[in-house]
């Protein structure tokens, strides 16, 4: 009878999470380079917001509640440019900035309520500033449930809109495909971190179909995260539409199986891909491994079943890899990491049905940072290859079948020049 030893090797540092494109600064750099102001002078005159401008924020204003009274009380006087939030055009003045998001409130908190929140309605007067206003953030804030103005897919010339975690709820208006030009589109759900678990609040949005997506022809960047996307039927087929798209975030969106034939991948940009937490009841699908400029891969708890694609292994730009909690997807340990993986550097399998013996390539796989394997049925023992990999920062593969002593190179690891891999453990 085979011995099970627990191998859980962990540094005190904690590894970093993929780098997710950061979009948010790059529109803001760009926006910055067209002339933009935030009460700031143009060859020694201040730029001056449009009456009208000023005049539609007010009544804006008007429907807000702000908690605390420090959101908006910088919003007084002739020049809304020198207003908290407020960004204008460096030459005509016009707003084309507004940005309200609660930079204090942690999401994780379970008291939605602080010094700087604001609350109340969404006033028709934007519509107003729509012949200029290309940015809009009103994130973290608390709307009580109120659903998302329909008018706000009339902003024709926005380019980033951000209303996420801020408890708006009831369908998403079709109305916002009419935004063409929008770049970034950030719904997510309000969440609330309960001892470890991630829930949503009782606000909940939902979409009844996913066609207006498609006319959002130069979006980047999609945010869905605890959106209810249940009644949503070809998914993927709408998003594989967008011919810009570089990352899209589905988690806890209560997605069913996806339908899509490899003739027609269009992936051609897609870095990011988060669908984790959802209910396939699938495999994985055979056209992931295509989608070659995929670097971050999260289809973790998502109640897939079956073998792991081999090619997965392959893809020339992936970095990390979160297939945890699916229970029943299986692998041969000795073919999944038979080759490939060059440049991954997270790669988390647990809780899965992967078995056999680690192969001694696990030592090629020199990027890895992190390596979870807990809760499989893998047996043997760690190869000596595995302290070829100078960059281990993490290791675990706890409740295995696994037998024997760790490896002397482990400790030793004279094949890395600078230090040891997981030299605290």
């Amino acid at each position: 009878m085979m011995k099970e030893t627990k191998w859980e090797f962990q540094l005190s540092a904690r590894v970093c999470q993929p780098i997710i494109v950061l979009f948010y600064r790059r529109h803001m750099a760009g926006t910055q380079a067209r002339g933009v102001s935030v009460g700031s002078s143009n060859g020694g005159h201040l730029i001056n917001c449009l009456a009208s401008d000023r005049e539609a924020l007010m009544d804006f204003k008007s429907g807000f509640r702000d908690h605390g009274g420090n959101v908006l009380s910088s919003w007084r006087g002739s020049n809304c440019c020198e207003w908290h939030g407020i960004e204008c055009d460096n030459n005509t003045g016009a707003v084309i900035t507004i940005d309200l998001h609660n930079p204090y409130l942690d999401p994780h908190q379970k008291s939605r309520y602080g010094y700087w929140n604001l609350s109340g309605e969404i006033r028709p007067s934007l519509m107003k500033l729509n012949s200029s206003l290309r940015h809009l953030d009103l994130s973290f804030n608390t709307f009580n449930g109120i659903p998302i103005p329909q008018f706000v897919g009339s902003l024709e010339n926005l380019q980033y809109l951000n209303l996420s975690n801020a408890g708006f709820g009831g369908l998403i208006p079709p109305h916002l495909g009419n935004l063409s030009r929008l770049q970034v589109l950030d719904l997510k759900a309000a969440e609330i971190l309960y001892d470890e678990l991630v829930v949503f609040q009782s606000f909940e949005l939902h979409v009844d179909n996913f066609q207006w997506i498609t006319d959002l022809i130069s979006l980047e960047h999609l945010a869905m995260n605890g959106v209810n996307l249940s009644l949503v039927k070809d998914w993927v087929g709408a998003l594989n539409q967008l011919p810009s798209i570089v990352e899209f975030h589905l988690s806890s969106c209560n997605l069913s199986a996806y339908t899509l034939s490899p003739a027609t991948l269009n992936f051609t940009s897609l870095a990011v891909m988060d669908l984790s937490h959802n209910k396939f009841h699938s495999e994985i699908p055979d056209w992931l491994p295509n989608i070659s400029s995929l670097q971050h891969i999260d289809m973790s708890k998502s109640s897939l079943y079956g073998r792991i694609p081999l090619g997965i292994g392959q893809m020339p730009n992936l970095l990390s890899l979160n297939l945890d909690g699916n229970t029943n997807l299986t692998a041969s340990c000795s073919q999944l990491f038979r080759k490939g993986w060059e440049k991954v550097k997270i790669l988390k399998l647990k809780e899965n049905k992967l078995y056999g013996e680690l192969p001694s390539t696990l030592g090629n796989m020199t990027s890895l940072m992190l390596l979870r394997l807990d809760y499989n049925a893998i047996e043997g023992s760690i190869r000596s290859s595995v302290g070829e990999l100078c960059n281990l920062i993490e290791f675990s593969a706890s409740r295995n079948n696994m037998t024997g002593s760790l490896p002397k190179i482990l400790q030793e690891a004279k094949s890395c020049p600078s230090r040891n891999p997981l030299s605290t453990m």
